[in-house]
């Protein structure tokens, strides 16, 4: 036997070694194959270990053998879903930065569909966001070469590089007739988990742009810093979960737990009953069973669905906006030899009241859609009463006009019309509450205080 036929034995008989390992994991739980079905595996490791030399003797370009090798990982894995994936030990060290909150690239969450690569959501204040890419793009060219055939690895790959170099994207976005050819620059891209202000002088707006490790330091800020500049005058908040892509699992139940004092947030059932769980709110409401406004979207997905899906169950905020992306499945990351990563669909969640919404997503409460507000171009000023000669006067004093900033701040709203419909919705609740009961809504008992309140007085 020579040299190179000892080390292709030796590379199938690790593989071989592998699939015995995994046949025992599973027999230990419980779901051993039969004689027959093991004998039919390594039948099939003939075929693949056949195929393999063939690729290697006749291929019209030599290809290593961990090349190969991470292109058959690579077709296992995503054959079985679009989320599940091998990574090499360069990019499953990217995926650590990206989930640590800042990494290189144009700031865009995508996902293979039917061959091409689907915009989940561009992330705020990145180059894929200045640029216009939206969620539903169809992204069919990188650079001039079609994506047909590539892995997700592999595009994304390409659409990451060396900041401030250039990268032209060929879109099919519906509703224009021909492809879009976008360029980018490619960024250093710093993502500030979440962002807040206060609306109107009594809304309290919260924005979270994805899951990562900052989110909840960045939610105990929100809520301190917006109590601090609203005070007795909030009447509630909006959460802005639009095009938040998901994230990490363990940050979406903890915002979820900032709204709720108990319930069920989200169940997660896998292959075996024995892995599946539920998580549960702990008591406490960090906003104070003030009313809450959930905003969601096409481009919201995985851990912003969990979020909406907990507080839409536990009847504990409004949503709003159009239909989730309807992603319902939790992957897993397993570490691999040689500093690579699998990621592996191993459940799929549900919300509180037993129901999927993979494929499906979470319907708002109220649908509002994306709109802009224009401006009624009439040449004539309105007449008032005020205006007309010897009117009456006002026995109460004069009218109190606008002030600047309040005009300023109602431009900004009409700039988004579902944020704008979303603080309407918390206006009219407050003067609901305080006509039925007499009192401001913002004076009304609070709930339970939070037991992490000590940490927004530090």
């Amino acid at each position: 036997m020579n040299k190179k036929s000892f080390k292709f034995v030796a590379i199938i008989a690790a593989i071989m070694l592998a699939c015995t390992s995994l046949a025992v994991i599973a027999e230990a739980s419980g779901a051993a194959q039969s004689p027959d079905a093991s004998t039919d595996t390594y039948k099939q490791l003939n075929l693949f270990g056949d195929v393999f030399e063939m690729v290697r003797a006749d291929y019209v370009d030599p290809m290593s053998d961990k090349k190969l090798i991470e292109y058959a990982l690579n077709g296992m894995l995503s054959s079985l879903d679009p989320h599940s994936s091998y990574m090499n030990a360069k990019e499953a060290k990217a995926m650590d930065v990206e989930n640590t909150g800042e990494f290189g690239g144009l700031g865009i969450e995508v996902t293979m569909a039917n061959g091409v690569i689907k915009v989940i959501s561009p992330i705020d204040d990145t180059p894929a966001a200045h640029a216009g890419i939206k969620s539903g793009d169809l992204i069919i060219e990188i650079d001039g070469k079609p994506v047909t055939g590539m892995s997700l690895n592999d595009a994304v790959g390409k659409m990451r590089g060396k900041v401030g170099s250039k990268i032209l994207l060929t879109i099919i976005r519906k509703g224009e007739k021909a492809p879009l050819k976008i360029t980018l620059t490619r960024a250093v891209i710093q993502i500030k988990s979440v962002k807040y202000r206060v609306i109107n002088g009594n809304v309290g707006y919260i924005r979270i742009t994805m899951f990562n490790a900052q989110t909840q330091p960045g939610m105990l800020k929100a809520f301190k810093n917006i109590r601090k500049q609203a005070g007795k005058k909030l009447i509630g908040y909006v959460l802005d979960l639009r095009n938040n892509p998901g994230g990490l699992l363990d940050q979406a139940i903890a915002v979820s737990d900032d709204f709720l004092n108990k319930g069920e947030i989200v169940s997660t059932r896998g292959r075996n009953s024995d892995d599946d769980r539920a998580d549960y709110a702990t008591p406490g409401d960090m906003a104070d069973g003030l009313p809450v406004v959930d905003l969601i979207n096409g481009g919201s997905a995985s851990a912003s669905e969990i979020v909406s899906g907990a507080l839409q169950d536990n009847h504990r905020a409004i949503i709003a906006g159009t239909q989730s992306f309807g992603k319902g499945s939790v992957q897993t990351l397993f570490n691999v030899p040689g500093g690579g990563m699998v990621r592996l669909t191993t459940a799929r969640y549900f919300t509180p009241s037993g129901r999927s919404i993979q494929a499906e997503g979470i319907t708002p409460d109220i649908v509002i859609k994306p709109a802009k507000i224009v401006a009624d171009d009439n040449p004539f000023p309105t007449i008032h009463e005020s205006d007309l000669r010897g009117a009456l006067k006002n026995p109460d004093g004069t009218p109190v006009k606008e002030k600047k900033d309040s005009v300023d701040e109602d431009k900004k709203l009409a700039a988004d019309y579902q944020l704008l419909r979303a603080v309407d919705l918390l206006q009219g609740i407050s003067l609901y509450k305080s006509n039925t009961t007499g009192i401001p809504a913002k004076t009304s008992p609070a709930k339970e205080k939070h037991t992490r309140d000590q940490e927004l007085n530090k």
